[in-house]
């Protein structure tokens, strides 16, 4: 059995204890002792640990992956006792509209129009409940479509047809995929309305779903102000979830005496230092702010890393047409507190707090199960993206745990480490250490900084690993796809990444030649927004670093008039900043005129002229940009040629409409380098 074979035997197993930490200097210690008790009774009942998928399109190339490489990504994310064995998953209910990184498919586009095979969360709920039955669901709007909203940008005015539009979500999710759904919330980061929380309350309990929990309001903690005022929003809700808390609650969140959550956390690269953030509030959210629940955005970095909040995920699936993938330091820190405990568990009472800095947390099944987690992470290695982080110091210190009531006959505890390097570079996560041994109800830690400790009498933690994923490759360079599938697995094409509008496998049935099958953007009004939505859809693919490229597309106009496409190059932004978007853009309209235009907005024109282009009418456009010039081709002859073009420099490739509108595209192709 060769080195590497005895390591992969190692990792399955997922037993032995490792070296220990480093030696510290034990006499320059502070030395300080903590007291674990349960018998004047438990603190706050544990609701689990969690990650969104959406906010949006966040999961998008996670779908592509082929065997097996894709479910040992789901493996690392949902699977008890592997990886970050997650408690709970969040989803993005799609609303056609851009809510961070992209747009996300609404079961209902139009009023009159359901399908519950849209988008990829059902599929991503189903592998997440293979995985872990027991898993906890929420789905969450971001975007409505805008009928919701009957011609206004927001989603209260109507709050029965809001309702009637979210609990049909719910019901569609086990009527078609058999799932239950756990808890639903309001509206991600924007006003509440109490009047919409108690019709959504009203609707859902008709029609017998009185066990789905409402989550509000998913933003700050203002929601709690008016339910300590008013009963009946105070009974329609059953989570008070506040987002970026900075691990602080405010007294009238505790006087509602509800859940209180950490519905959305993290957000910050999944480096060693989200790391950092990530194992800090984890334990802190309970320990000052006495939150039952953390929630990271985002589950996976399954997007284009340029897009904005690039890699804010638990680990890193950007590749599928290589199948690398990277399981980053937030999985192992998720790890020290999901292997071990478990939703319906309970938080000792204890302060929390370490004499020298850093926190712990304590929690029991009650059966006399014991689980403590301890960490030790110094201010500028544990800094989230928001809030800010006040400035606080952390000390090497010795810490004295006396366990009494119940635990008092513990006589070993599992341990478990891991250690962020930062400048050192000696990172080590998640690693089995030697058994504590208990004596007369105590044991003493040495604690340095910038670690994480699991002390347990759970046998069942275990660091799993799959075989090395293949490496890294760019997208390829010469890429076709034709949407010639019947019966596609999901209703996006792969790769391509729906910035503004919603791009989907399209049969066309009038069509008996070589365009049955295509793609369509299908959006033909603003959705109620999230973000900044640019006036004209927009879906782009590829590798951001190219800088030469011909772009070809056959595409279809199905607005008469006004109506209009694009096929572009060199695209240099998107998600919440799409309406800045540059590049080389070349439109045509049904009004038979074309447009070259250096941005989205198509304010900045570069060349225009007569094309012949009409509606209802397929056309061949083909762009190419060589260094400072770009040239255009309608039906294989030139249109226009040698137009300069000098910012931006590289960027990807794309296709969109002019406004929200029916259009077609086919037999899309690029070339670049």
């Amino acid at each position: 059995m060769g080195s590497a074979a005895l390591l992969w035997g190692w990792l399955l197993l997922g037993c032995s204890c490792g070296p220990g930490p480093p030696g510290i200097d034990a006499a320059a210690l502070l030395t300080a002792t903590y007291v674990l008790d349960d018998a004047g009774g438990l603190g706050r009942t544990f609701d689990g640990i969690g990650a969104v998928s959406g906010g949006g399109a966040t999961s998008r190339l996670l779908v592509n992956y082929q065997e097996p490489y894709r479910s040992q990504i789901l493996d690392y994310l949902f699977k008890p006792n592997f990886g970050a064995s997650l408690h709970i998953l969040k989803v993005e209910i799609g609303g056609d509209g851009q809510s961070t990184d992209g747009t996300e498919p609404s079961h209902m586009h139009y009023e009159n129009d359901e399908n519950y095979f849209r988008g990829y969360e059902w599929w991503l709920m189903k592998e997440a409940k293979k995985r872990n039955p027991k898993i906890k669901l929420i789905g969450l709007p971001w975007t409505f479509p805008a009928w919701v909203g009957k011609g206004e940008n927001w989603p209260y005015d109507y709050p029965d047809v809001t309702a009637y539009y979210v609990v049909s979500w719910i019901l569609g999710a086990k009527q078609y995929h058999d799932l239950d759904i756990d808890y639903v919330g309001i509206w991600n980061e924007r006003a509440f309305s109490s009047k919409y929380i108690k019709v959504l309350r009203q609707s859902l309990d008709r029609l017998g779903l009185r066990n789905i929990g409402i989550i509000a309001a998913d933003g700050d903690w203002n929601v709690s102000k008016e339910m300590i005022v008013d009963p009946y929003l105070n009974d329609a809700v059953e989570v008070v979830g506040a987002h970026y808390p900075g691990t602080k609650t405010v007294p009238n969140a505790i006087l509602t005496k509800k859940k209180l959550w950490s519905s959305e956390d993290y957000s910050t690269f999944n480096d060693e230092g989200g790391a950092g953030c990530w194992a800090r509030i984890l334990n802190q959210n309970y320990v000052n702010g006495n939150m039952t629940s953390t929630i990271a955005w985002n589950l996976v970095a399954s997007y284009y890393e340029e897009l904005p909040f690039g890699r804010c995920g638990l680990m890193t699936a950007q590749e599928p047409w290589s199948g690398h993938y990277k399981v980053e330091a937030p999985i192992w820190i998720t790890a020290h507190t999901t292997q071990f405990t478990q939703p319906g568990w309970s938080y000792l009472q204890v302060d929390g707090h370490l004499e020298g800095g850093g926190s712990f947390v304590a929690l029991t099944d009650g059966l006399g199960n014991l689980t403590i987690i301890i960490e030790t992470m110094t201010h500028n290695h544990s800094q989230c993206i928001r809030p800010p982080l006040p400035q606080f110091d952390v000390k090497p210190q010795r810490a004295t745990f006396y366990l009494k009531g119940s635990f008092y006959m513990v006589e070993t505890l599992q341990v478990w480490h891991s250690r962020l390097g930062f400048e050192s570079g000696n990172t080590s996560l998640f690693q089995q250490l030697c058994p504590v041994k208990v004596w007369k109800g105590s044991f003493s830690l040495d604690l340095n900084v910038d670690e994480v400790y699991t002390l347990t009498t759970l046998k069942t933690g275990q660091k799993c690993g799959c075989p090395k994923p293949p490496p890294p490759h760019p997208f390829p360079s010469n890429y076709k796809d034709d949407f010639n599938i019947r019966n596609p697995p999901f209703s996006e094409a792969p790769n391509f990444a729906d910035q503004t509008g919603v791009f989907e496998y399209f049969i066309n049935a009038s069509d008996p030649g070589d365009h049955v099958f295509t793609l369509r953007q299908v959006v033909v009004q603003r959705p109620i927004t999230w973000a900044s939505d640019a006036d004209q859809t927009i879906s782009v693919i590829g590798n951001f670093q190219w800088v030469n490229m011909t772009v070809t597309c056959d595409i279809y106009i199905e607005k008469q008039r006004d109506g209009g496409v694009f096929i572009a190059g060199r695209v240099d932004n998107g998600g919440i900043y799409v309406r800045r978007t540059k590049g080389v853009f070349f439109w045509v309209f049904a009004d038979g005129t074309y447009r070259v235009t250096g941005d989205l907005a198509g304010e900045e024109i570069l060349m225009k002229g007569l094309s012949g282009v009409r509606d209802n009418v397929w056309h061949t456009l083909t762009l190419n940009i060589q260094g400072t010039s770009a040239s255009g081709l309608l039906n294989g002859y030139p249109l226009w040629e040698n137009v300069t073009v000098s910012e931006p420099s590289n960027g990807w490739a794309a296709m969109g409409t002019r406004s929200f509108e029916f259009a077609q595209f086919d037999n899309f192709h690029v070339e670049a380098s």
